[in-house]
């Protein structure tokens, strides 16, 4: 008698979700009718919300939300409009200020306040114009940096991936940010503050320098979970408004997180002074923002892995995990070249650069495995190799549910997705667990494509099978064998 083979052990996945709670409502109350049409823009863009537009500031103050809620006032109906009454009704409530007024636009929160008292009632102050910060362009990071915000500073009960940004001036990072948040999507949030105090209490938990301890900072504030700071040199540090605190935060940084990547956004000469340590983006050049998604992309984990020598030369450019663990027996050996690789693999390790990669590309619990590691040597090339081909070989037997139905590779998951419930579908894209899946896979291209993909109903069936499919094809031309691809 033949013995029966006993069935395929299947492991669960468990997906990323950066934010636990999403904005369910979000109101308008403006005059203004540019901002009025970007209803139109959210649900389309945003489909898991609902768009509501208010005309008059007693509606808009009793406004009561079954969920999360985002109120986005303009100058006048801020003036308007009793927030601590939409606070009080709303127990996850944030107010933002589209604010129209040059002044506000191009100022510290404390002479903005001075000058416009209303500013203060604001939990975030964004800039609008006709131009490039027009409602239309800037709408979408308005609503998700209200998610941010709310999901950083009441849900934080899991490890997060933060880009820190510190700038007192709206009109830059209103401009900014729509940029960002294309790249990054829904692998980590924003968190804006203005004053050097802010980024003090958010990244140490503490209002002065001399408060961190050196023991416990890690545990007091936010900043082990930052993954790129991004700066300017110039805003206010205690009653100076144009102080250049910029440099003594990057210093800070430098001593108790260097791991993180710094962006000095800033055309000031003194930025000239950590040019070997932080990378500068010219404020306001042509080309800068583009430059900025490429650094982004490559230097904070969520592109590709990069490993270059010490002259700062490109030695490999790593996709995937696969691509990884290639690497690592390459560095394995007593040859000059591999004991020259181990070394740079070292100062990757070091600076929890490899952890970072693997939390960005949804391998979050690998990622706590590995990171307090910090071994060397062969030492460090063997454990590393063990859990990345565990993870592999988990990856292969971790199939995908829609709607009870599993797929375990592509092919499985393009069939399942053109008979799916549209409904299934659709919260699996808005929570990004099609690219997480893929992303643990190796398809880290089909994976970027798919991020941004946000509808409903049949539309986004279409959209995410016509990418899938494309890949398909893409894929089993580059490896006709591989069983992730076709059965």
């Amino acid at each position: 008698m033949h013995k029966q083979s006993e069935p395929k052990k299947e492991f669960r996945f468990t997906p990323r979700i950066i934010n636990p709670v999403k904005i369910k409502n979000v109101i308008i109350f403006s005059a203004d009718e540019q901002i009025r049409q970007t209803k139109n823009i959210l649900e389309k863009s945003m489909p898991w919300v609902t768009v509501d537009i208010l005309s008059d500031p007693i509606s808009a103050g009793n406004y009561r939300s079954e969920g999360a809620m985002v109120l986005i006032l303009d100058d006048v109906a801020m003036n308007l409009v009793n927030t601590e009454t939409v606070k009080q009704k709303n127990e996850d409530a944030v107010i933002v200020l589209l604010s129209a007024t040059e002044l506000i636009h191009c100022s510290p929160p404390s002479v903005a306040q001075e000058k416009f008292p209303y500013t203060a009632k604001a939990d975030l102050v964004f800039a609008f114009n006709k131009t490039e910060n027009a409602p239309e362009r800037i709408i979408q990071s308005v609503v998700r940096s209200a998610e941010d915000l709310l999901n950083i500073s009441k849900y934080s009960n899991v490890r997060r991936y933060i880009f820190l940004i510190v700038d007192d001036e709206p009109r830059w990072f209103s401009q900014f940010f729509p940029i960002l948040y294309d790249i990054i999507g829904q692998r980590a949030d924003i968190k804006t503050v203005r004053t050097y105090e802010e980024a003090l209490k958010f990244l140490f938990g503490v209002e002065k320098e001399s408060d961190i301890d050196d023991r416990q900072y890690m545990s007091s504030g936010h900043g082990d979970d930052v993954v790129c700071l991004i700066t300017d040199i110039f805003f206010p540090k205690e009653t100076d408004l144009k102080s250049d605190a910029g440099k003594d935060l990057i210093i800070l940084i430098q001593k108790y997180y260097p791991r993180i990547p710094t962006i000095i956004a800033s055309k000031t000469k003194k930025a000239d002074a950590f040019k070997d340590s932080a990378f500068s983006l010219p404020k306001g050049d042509p080309g800068s923002l583009i430059t900025l998604r490429k650094y982004i992309q490559d230097y904070t984990g969520i592109g590709n892995f990069l490993v270059e020598n010490e002259k700062g030369e490109l030695i490999y450019r790593i996709k995937n995990i696969q691509e990884i663990i290639e690497v690592l027996e390459q560095a394995e050996g007593n040859t000059q070249k591999a004991i020259k690789l181990r070394g740079i693999l070292e100062g990757y390790g070091k600076r929890d650069c490899i952890s970072t990669w693997l939390y960005m590309h949804s391998f979050r619990e690998l990622g706590d495995v590995l990171r307090p590691m910090h071994l060397k040597g062969q030492r460090m090339i063997t454990v590393l190799k063990k859990h990345l081909k565990s993870e592999v070989l988990r990856m292969a037997s971790t199939p995908l549910y829609i709607d009870n139905e599993k797929a375990s590779n592509l092919t499985e998951l393009l069939q399942l997705l053109k008979k799916a419930d549209p409904s299934k579908i659709q919260t699996l894209s808005n929570n990004d667990v099609f690219s997480s899946w893929l992303d643990r896979k190796g398809f880290t291209e089909l994976a970027e494509e798919l991020r941004p993909i946000h509808d409903t109903g049949q539309t986004l069936i279409n959209s995410l099978s016509s990418a899938i499919a494309k890949w398909v094809q893409l894929y089993a031309e580059k490896n006709p064998i591989n069983s992730d691809v076709i059965p």
